[in-house]
């Protein structure tokens, strides 16, 4: 007679207690990480976690999330973290941080990071609770690989100008972050809030009010963000079509002729004609956008 599937989800995790990989306190999988990694219905994992609970295997634990019961049944206090556990999380991290860099972040998943370190996939939920814990880790230690100084140089401009290419360089070194927060939901990390501690520092004597202030804030961050995402789009580009941006042109430049040459289109053709070979450098307009936004702030600030 065959398990029912529900039924192989349940037996597969008594295992997995069973031979230590999961302990008492540990968080199991999620119904949606377990409909992922057995490919299943949601309503097959949520059976799953109903037998073992019913069983006394696990328990609901408030903000928490389903962990492995202590023997004999009765919650199981979070187990505390183990030594050397912080460099694990660090390695998980890191881990991630490659698979996003090279592949984007959609490619990273708790079973690609622990096939990256030779690990059990379970095993790295002991130290990163979820795929939202882990993201927020990948900015903060991303931003962080390119601090702000110790002192703030003096006068507000100064101090906009550093944060602004301070982020810019972690965006040039890891595109996917420009995909992971918006206006409407800033991401709570400590990373990125040392450099709103920094801008509010830096307007702190202009006398300017509190919303003039956040939207400065916003505005500066939201260039560097918008110019960063096209790093992002033109990685997935490139490994979709597996054509480079200059190759990519190439190959339109017959229609861009054609519309320049169409009727209603002349001051582009004219347009076109005097700009001869441009080179998209995005640093280069990163600058020159930089100096002209910050000139724009100074009208206002002074």
């Amino acid at each position: 007679m065959n398990t029912p599937p529900y039924a192989r989800i349940a037996g597969d995790i008594k295992r997995r207690i069973a031979d230590g990989r999961l302990r008492p306190g540990d968080r199991v999988p999620s119904t949606r990480q377990l409909a992922r990694d057995w490919g299943v219905a949601l309503a097959t994992a949520t059976k799953a976690l109903a037998l073992l609970a019913q069983e006394g295997v696990v328990v609901a634990e408030p903000r928490v999330g389903t962990v492995v019961a202590e023997q004999g049944g009765g919650r199981a206090a979070r187990r505390p973290e183990i030594s050397g556990s912080g460099r694990m999380r660090e390695r998980i991290v890191r881990a991630a941080i490659e698979i996003a860099d090279a592949e984007g972040l959609p490619d990273v998943t708790m079973r690609a990071i622990a096939d990256r370190l030779g690990l059990a996939t379970m095993s790295l939920y002991r130290h990163i609770g979820s795929k939202d814990d882990l993201v927020l880790l990948m900015v903060d230690a991303a931003v962080e690989d390119f601090p702000l100084p110790a002192e703030r140089p003096p006068g507000w401009r100064a101090a906009f100008e550093t944060t602004a290419r301070l982020q810019w360089a972690a965006y040039r070194a890891h595109p996917w972050m420009a995909g992971v927060t918006s206006l409407y939901r800033p991401l709570p990390s400590a990373g990125l809030a040392k450099h709103t501690e920094w801008v509010m520092a830096a307007l702190a004597d202009t006398g300017l009010d509190a919303t003039t202030k956040m939207d400065l804030q916003i505005l500066l961050y939201s260039y560097v963000q918008g110019i960063a995402a096209n790093l992002e789009m033109e990685r997935r580009a490139r490994a979709a079509t597996g054509l480079t941006d200059e190759e990519w042109m190439s190959g339109q430049e017959d229609r861009l002729r054609a519309i320049s040459e169409s009727d209603g289109y002349t001051a582009f053709a004219a347009f076109l004609a005097d700009l001869g070979d441009f080179d998209l450098d995005l640093d280069r307009l990163f600058e020159f956008g930089l100096g002209r936004l910050l000139d724009g702030f100074e009208k206002m600030i002074g």
